[in-house]
């Protein structure tokens, strides 16, 4: 059997930490690291394949509003913008039925699983956190805090920027998609309310573009922040997306 030691006052905020999201761990622990499970199998093959896709979306749907140049020859010689379109729809109806899976496992997994579909408002000590990720990022703050899963200001970029902006580029990349397919397709009939909000097809064009710039801008801050967060903050975060586990560092450890 390991020996037990008495928790340091940062195993103590971890633990704390824990509770509060309604966890419970044994407070003496064999470790001097303290490492815990965040992430199931599934949240991780759905951020890595949403990851890919939005790659693909993001190239592919740039050559769509900015196509290439004429190539040679016939026209008839060539399909790349086909084989570009093709790309892009292909990606798209992934990222849709991934989505889909990862809403029924926000149902059947642990509490991590359902943070990015919900922000709790209501909570003092939730906005508490807020404004002081806030400071932390500006420099403002010398000590993070410690959390399990994403941190408050994380959180709510996590639902803007992933949850409610996939939700509105499938919508919108679907109801283009079915005037192509015609009025009698499921994509018709299941996104063809689009076209009642914005009855000029070109808007629904322009704000799907605009929406992908939204989302590449994302991508680069949150590739920013997991590493800055990696290296400052002294808790593991692109690993924990690989591994599941977030293991936190204590302060004194070089």
């Amino acid at each position: 059997m390991p020996t037990t030691t008495r928790p340091s006052k940062f195993q103590e905020q971890v633990l704390a930490g824990v509770a509060d999201i309604g966890g419970a761990l044994n407070r003496e622990l064999p470790i001097n690291r303290p490492t815990i499970y965040v992430y199931e199998a599934p949240v991780r093959l759905w951020h890595w394949v949403n990851a890919l896709c939005i790659i693909v979306l993001a190239v592919s749907g740039y050559f769509i509003g900015e196509p290439l140049p004429t190539l040679s020859g016939e026209a008839s010689d060539h399909f790349l913008m086909g084989y570009i379109r093709t790309t892009h729809f292909t990606a798209g109806y992934i990222l849709a039925i991934g989505f889909a899976m990862r809403i029924y496992w926000a149902f059947v997994g642990n509490i991590h699983a359902r943070q990015i579909f919900y922000l709790p408002v209501w909570s003092r000590k939730w906005w508490s956190g807020v404004r002081q990720e806030a400071r932390w990022y500006l420099f403002l703050e010398k000590e993070p805090k410690k959390y399990i899963g994403h941190n408050p200001l994380a959180h709510i970029f996590m639902v803007l920027m992933v949850t409610s902006i996939t939700i509105g580029m499938i919508c919108t990349g679907f109801a283009l998609y079915s005037q192509g397919e015609g009025n009698d397709s499921w994509q018709a009939k299941a996104f063809g309310w689009v076209f009642r909000l914005f009855p000029n097809s070109q808007d629904v064009h322009t704000w799907h573009h605009m929406g992908m710039w939204v989302i590449i801008t994302f991508v680069i801050l949150h590739v920013y922040a997991a590493v800055r967060e990696d290296i400052m903050s002294r808790q593991t975060m692109i690993s924990t997306m690989i591994s599941g586990e977030r293991q936190f560092r204590d302060d004194r450890e070089d």
